[in-house]
């Protein structure tokens, strides 16, 4: 069994006090936690005052707004290092969001850590800080390498720190056993060498964040269609006539699209969100840059339909609508599309039987939806003629994630809401360029086709043999087969499921590299040897032999387009991306005979090999220099669907059971507001009305009743595992929140441990961390 007080983890688990006020050092200096009915419109003057305060806070009231102006925007501008919601094509000014503000900000603070500060400081006393404490110390300075002899980090130079890590892999017994993790947030310039690197060095353990995020989406969508990305555009969603909008909350996690959702209420699409919370992104907007709007503080509707499944339900809600539809079929043909049907896709009869022997109780008792809401949704369905569907992480972090992305595509298939404008699926991605760290090479599981072509383009021979993903990567950590691990950004230690596993797994290498511009708690959880390796943000000029350069990236709809940074680095000893993993692979095969130095002295030569040996990219240099970038090539949004018939594939997976057992509820993790990944800006949520508070459960006022539990007070949450083990958390607050019976909801990274490593899905072998089984007592 595995215990913890409930708070992020430090050196021991649970270390500090309620409030995330350990030593002093959180986000909020005392004060009382509270929850408060909070129905403003997302964004609007809410945003802007969170805005200023953060300019405020962080004393960047010239640079903030200046890099504001140039956030997202052509001729120059740098791409927000938040989400991936594709940029405005009309150059809009302010295409921004609050939390991109925040990202930006956050990382063009004026602190830094340096030299200085790792000589004050052991390990073991930072350990103790919260995570908002060592990331609010600033940018780091320089390279630093763990010294055990008195458990602090010293400096240590590039070229020292390069060869330590090029002689511990040449010292290994065999190049699988390190492994390359990305975040998501890596260039596409940077990712193409860091997959050349890991290739050429002879392993494809490439664990990503997508394997903990969308790895359902992409392996659905490529059995359905044949494309591991969404077929939709942004112009797509200024067409069309029903946006259902499933599995997340657009006003935390991707505020950009909340234009689209605002635009599209007022030409009179249907907007129907689907969701276990009630969120604020289904509301109402005020959009920033429409400034009479928010002069008159005039909002826009985002939404016109919530529908609340129980956490899992959304397999059972979807053959719902199906089954609805068919139903309507018997006297309308025009219910379904026919003629698509019988020339693009196969196995719908195989489909249909499944939909026609499904019951509408047992649809309604594993949904939790009533039949009437169904079919109220269904009837939307029907009426439109164009149709988007798009998820999110509350759909692919459960053990039916495949099955349930496969069933968005049946749907769709059914009404031939593909291959057309203003309608297919689309997956909203996370980071900032997650899809193009995918593209660019980032996969455990390569195909030979593309292996074949990368070994043309650069002349060397991939390894063939699938390597590891997140998940197998802590169990090999864990196991000594993994002996080094190596990441490029992001905070694995708190991103990662089973906090105490993956802590102890990371301890358990030889060696743990962190490329990263923050302090994180992933630089405190290394292994025996450990560099900390500080890289040039996304707002920094990066200088190299040619000149200035500009990196690129792909958006969650496809597009990818060029940026360029726009201030002075912090410190001149900081490296780009692309010059620390040149440095790094030089090291490591030093008769190499890919030519790193001649790389990274100029990106262009990086983009004309990486035009030879990606689909899509050809003449990449001259492309994406247009205007907006260009979009890579559709197959399946041209209905050409690249799968073993040769067609769309409709899939009848049988419907699960996902009820709790009895005295058991369903746990879904997800982000507050004031949060990005695992950065923490706050203890605020401000759209679910919380103030200084992050260690809570959400539930339903039922559930509480049921309990004894009254509003805030102190409960235990305790998970159950596959393997009949345990985990704890305690002291946590109970918050009443409008969410199914049966379903409770909490923060994550607190929450992941959790989530035991072996609790992975079958399909997409992804955690889940939104699909727990959990006990909740009162203290």
């Amino acid at each position: 069994m595995t215990s913890t007080s409930g708070l992020i983890p430090g050196d021991d688990l649970g270390r500090g006090a309620p409030g995330r006020e350990a030593q002093g050092r959180g986000p909020n200096r005392g004060g009382e936690f509270s929850q408060e009915d909070d129905e403003a419109p997302a964004a609007g003057w809410g945003a802007a005052i969170s805005v200023t305060k953060v300019l405020g806070r962080t004393r960047e009231l010239v640079r903030g707004p200046h890099a504001i102006l140039k956030m997202n925007h052509e001729n120059g501008g740098f791409d927000c290092p938040g989400c991936a919601w594709p940029d405005d094509r009309n150059n809009l000014h302010l295409d921004v969001c609050e939390n991109g503000i925040k990202h930006v900000t956050w990382e063009m603070t004026r602190k830094k850590v340096g030299r200085e500060f790792f000589a004050a400081h052991t390990v073991t006393e930072l350990s103790g800080w919260t995570d908002f404490a060592l990331e609010d110390q600033g940018r780091l300075m320089e390279p630093m390498v763990y010294d055990p002899a008195n458990d602090k980090y010293l400096p240590i130079s590039w070229d020292s720190a390069f060869e330590l890590v090029g002689a511990t892999l040449r010292g290994l017994d065999g190049p699988h056993q390190a492994a390359f993790y990305t975040s998501g947030r890596l260039s596409n310039e940077a990712t193409f060498l860091y997959q050349l690197w890991a290739r050429e060095f002879g392993t494809n353990n490439l664990p990503d964040c997508s394997n903990m995020c969308h790895e359902a989406s992409g392996r659905a969508m490529t059995d359905a269609l044949g494309t591991g990305k969404g077929t939709c555009d942004i112009d797509d969603w200024e067409k069309a006539d029903l946006l259902i909008v499933m599995a997340v909350n657009a006003a935390s996690n991707a505020p950009r699209m909340l234009t689209a959702l605002a635009d599209a209420h007022r030409r009179g699409a249907q907007i129907v969100h689907v969701n276990p919370l009630v969120e604020a992104a289904s509301r109402r907007t005020i959009v920033p840059h429409e400034f009479l709007a928010m002069a008159a503080f005039h909002a826009t509707g985002t939404g016109t339909m919530d529908v609340q499944p129980r956490i899992g339900g959304d397999l059972a809600l979807l053959r719902g609508v199906a089954k609805a539809v068919l139903e309507r079929a018997e006297t309308d043909p025009s219910a379904v599309d026919a003629l698509f049907i019988e020339r693009y896709t196969a196995n719908f009869e195989t489909y249909r039987k499944a939909v026609e022997e499904a019951s509408w109780e047992e649809l309604t008792l594993q949904s939790g939806v009533p039949e009437k809401t169904i079919r109220d949704l269904a009837d939307r369905y029907l009426a439109a003629d164009r149709t988007i569907i798009a998820w999110c992480l509350g759909v692919t972090q459960q053990e039916h994630g495949c099955d349930t992305v496969r069933e968005i595509m049946n749907l769709l298939m059914m009404r031939g809401n593909l291959g057309r404008e203003g309608a297919g699926p689309t997956p909203i991605r996370g980071h900032s360029n997650v899809q193009g760290n995918r593209t660019c090479g980032i996969d455990h599981r390569p195909t030979e086709e593309w292996l074949a072509r990368l070994d043309a383009a650069c002349d060397i021979r991939a390894p063939r043999e699938h390597g590891l993903d997140t998940v197998t990567t802590i169990r090999g950590m864990l196991e000594g087969s993994v002996r080094v691990f190596v990441s490029m950004g992001g905070n694995f230690a708190l991103a990662a499921p089973d906090t105490e596993a993956t802590f102890a797994a990371l301890r358990n290498t030889d060696l743990t590299v962190q490329v990263s511009t923050k302090l994180n708690r992933s630089h405190l959880v290394h292994g025996r040897a450990a560099l900390i390796l500080p890289c040039l943000g996304r707002t920094e000029r990066d200088v190299q032999a040619s000149g200035e350069q500009g990196v690129t990236v792909e958006d969650s709809m496809s597009m990818v387009h060029i940026s360029y940074g726009m201030r002075k680095p912090p410190s001149p000893a900081l490296m780009s991306e692309c010059a620390i993993l040149t440095g790094m692979a030089r090291a490591t095969l030093p008769d190499s005979a890919t030519p790193w130095e001649y790389y990274v002295a100029d990106y262009d030569r990086i983009r004309d090999t990486m035009a030879k040996a990606l689909v899509g990219f050809e003449d990449f240099n001259r492309r994406v220099r247009l205007p907006l970038g260009f979009r890579i090539r559709q197959p399946a949004r041209e209905r050409v669907f690249l799968t073993p018939s040769g067609r769309a594939e409709f899939h009848a997976a049988p419907l699960p059971d996902v009820l709790p057992r009895a005295g058991k509820l369903m746990l879904s993790t997800m982000r507050s507001h004031d949060q990005w990944n695992t950065t923490i800006y706050s203890d605020d949520d401000r759209y679910r009305g919380v103030k200084n508070l992050r260690t809570l459960l959400f539930m339903n006022r039922a559930d509480m009743a049921e309990r004894g539990i009254g509003e805030f007070d102190l409960i235990d949450i305790t998970s159950f595992a596959r393997d009949g083990s345990t985990r704890s958390v305690y002291g946590y607050r109970a918050v009443a929140y409008n969410i199914p019976p049966g379903c409770v909801s909490g923060y994550m990274p607190e929450l992941n441990v959790l989530c035991a490593l072996g609790d992975y899905s079958g399909q997409s072998d992804q955690p889940l961390m939104k699909h727990q089984i959990v006990e909740v007592v009162k203290q």
